[in-house]
């Protein structure tokens, strides 16, 4: 979500939210009317989603190839009951770590216990106004973005009224949470622009210290606040506080330390312009107007394979960030369908990179039966080495109405091997997971929804971010807290497919921080290929039943005898894949039959 303005009174905030409204109406009146003009999104009249009871503890609720099996409320000094869908008071982000989920918010942190997926329940909280709240785990260490000129270092929640004060925060917080019950802060670095988001960096050769990649979109402070701020009298003003990242450098054993170690220009074009990608503007009749790239609103870094990606409002970029204080901007992309490039993900193997539109900044209906379906969108690019091409897009497919926000927001892979497939939040569109395999016609497989906040008038609300962890998807629900929904086999994914993804695991998730999926060696990997061969009739009948039989029986043997019978259907799944119409899916079939056989 991209706020443009932060107030810290709650008269004043009356006022602005008062302001948005109506360029909320304002803007989606403009926007019906050039959807109508172009390709909208279809009324499915069969899908159950349409026409949900809203409400805002008893809103309808409507799922199908997804279970809801847990939810965690919200608590109370966490909402405001006077004003449902306050900025003061919004569920942001989420970051994981063991039996642990960190829900950050504009109004500090809440900790849920996830031992039992069933029954989340909040370990703790943690009041520190600021927003946006994003955060991220690094062993003992929590770190929370702060943008808003209400944030202040201690905390507090009274604000800060000064124009120019040395009690204002902006930038990221580092908390030791050694004591999980009593966070403790124990650096707070400030940034020109504060950081709407952050992102962690690893660096595999430099043990002894980790990296935040700075995302700020808001106002420029003062130089007389914080030294070397300055607007920029120009776009070749090379003073200028935009049109750059911060890079801090953590101490793991000392994050006092903490420091803006690089602001780099990954902007900045051949001849060293920094304003050197998109402007701002419309790209032309019946297109988009783009937002200047002069900030990344969210940066996704996969460490695997040295490469992050990063969507920056006017543009798509792609960065080497082996050397992770100094990234390399190595690619550019633009696609006149996006009014505001918000996110990034890769899927595995980083051969495509999807990127999120928060047209209306996550504040506005933008999934009405007028709007386009390429606009508030995904678009998927392929990727090979620093070339990016355009491949196709996805949107929610089903129409909402005009009391429901929504537009595409953040999202993760779901770990299924031999597929690409992602859960991703639409605000009050709910939670969609779909298969984007074949990016040119991405499919949607399963989803969740509830009706609106309130039916006659839009609230903001619905999911901020759902992301899979360990085997559940969890969903940072804006007002109403956490959801834990499962996913149930259906004809479009099977029940070894899911299994097969609940063997990835792992110790910390920071979504930002894409990790690289790995299925250990089982039966059931295997199964959720052959599954896969089945569905798409990449094989023919009779080898795929000859080919499920060989594994029941491969699995009921033991030591050499099991060995040698995997050995030799790996053999015969390298013939196979010879003449199957899906042979890239055989062969790592095989690869796992073979891997089997190491065991």
């Amino acid at each position: 979500m991209t706020p443009r303005y932060t107030f810290p009174t709650s008269s004043a905030r009356r006022r602005i939210l008062h302001l948005r409204h109506l360029l909320v109406l304002a803007g989606s009146l403009l926007a019906a009317t050039a959807g109508a003009q172009g390709d909208s999104v279809a009324i499915s009249h069969d899908d159950p989603r349409i026409g949900l009871r809203g409400g805002y503890q008893d809103a309808a609720e409507v799922a199908r190839n997804l279970e809801l099996v847990g939810h965690g409320a919200r608590p109370q000094n966490f909402g405001n009951a006077q004003n449902l869908g306050d900025f003061a008071f919004l569920n942001g982000d989420l970051a994981f770590k063991g039996n642990l989920a960190f829900q950050g918010g504009f109004n500090g942190f809440q900790v849920w216990d996830i031992s039992n997926p069933k029954s989340p329940t909040l370990r703790t909280s943690f009041v520190c106004p600021g927003g946006q709240g994003d955060p991220s785990i690094y062993k003992n260490l929590l770190f929370f973005s702060v943008e808003e000129t209400r944030g202040r270092l201690d905390c507090g929640t009274q604000g800060v009224t000064d124009t120019v004060s040395a009690e204002r925060f902006r930038g990221v917080r580092i908390f030791d949470i050694s004591d999980l019950d009593h966070p403790k802060q124990v650096a707070a670095v400030q940034t020109c622009r504060g950081s709407h988001t952050h992102t962690l960096v690893i660096d595999p050769n430099d043990p002894d210290n980790v990296y935040i990649y700075v995302s700020g979109t808001s106002v420029v402070r003062s130089g007389s606040e914080l030294a070397g701020c300055a607007r920029g009298a120009s776009l070749s003003d090379t003073t200028t506080s935009l049109f750059r990242i911060d890079i801090i450098k953590v101490p793991v054993a000392a994050p006092q330390n903490a420091r803006v170690v690089n602001s780099p220009r990954i902007f900045a074009d051949s001849a060293g312009t920094i304003a050197g990608l998109w402007l701002g503007g419309a790209h032309g009749p019946g297109t988009q107007t783009t937002t200047q790239t002069n900030m990344c609103h969210d940066i996704t870094v996969y460490s695997a394979i040295g490469l992050a990606a990063g969507a920056c409002s006017g543009n798509g970029i792609l960065l080497d960030i082996r050397d992770p204080v100094h990234p390399k901007r190595i690619a550019a992309v633009i696609d006149p369908n996006f009014a505001y490039w918000h996110s990034a993900t890769f899927n595995n193997d980083g051969t495509k990179v999807l990127f999120s539109d928060e047209w209306g900044g996550g504040m506005a209906p933008r999934c009405r039966p007028t709007d386009k379906i390429t606009w508030g969108a995904d678009a998927i690019f392929y990727r090979a080495g620093d070339k990016m091409t355009p491949a196709g897009h996805y949107k929610l497919p089903v129409a909402q109405t005009d009391q429901e926000n929504c537009v595409a927001h953040n999202g993760s892979l779901i770990p299924i091997p031999g597929r690409d497939v992602m859960t991703q939040a639409w605000y009050q569109g709910g939670v969609s997971v779909f298969d984007f395999t074949d990016p040119a016609h991405p499919k949607e497989i399963a989803f969740f929804d509830r009706g609106p906040m309130d039916s006659t008038k839009l609230l903001l609300g619905g999911d901020w971010g759902t992301y899979w962890y360990n085997g559940h998807i969890y969903a940072s629900e804006i007002d109403r807290g956490l959801d834990v929904l499962d996913l149930k086999a259906s004809d479009q994914l099977s029940q070894n497919e899911i299994d097969a993804a609940k063997l990835v695991r792992f110790d910390v998730f920071n979504p930002q921080n894409q990790p690289k999926l790995v299925w250990p060696a089982s039966y059931v990997v295997a199964r959720a290929y052959l599954d896969q061969l089945v569905r798409d009739k990449g094989i023919s009948s009779e080898r795929s039943s000859a080919i499920a039989r060989d594994l029941d029986r491969a699995e009921k043997l033991k030591a050499a005898s099991e060995r040698t019978a995997l050995t030799q259907l790996a053999t015969r799944l390298d013939r196979d894949a010879s003449t199957a119409s899906d042979p890239t899916r055989v062969q790592s079939l095989a690869a796992t039959v073979r891997e089997l056989a190491k065991r």
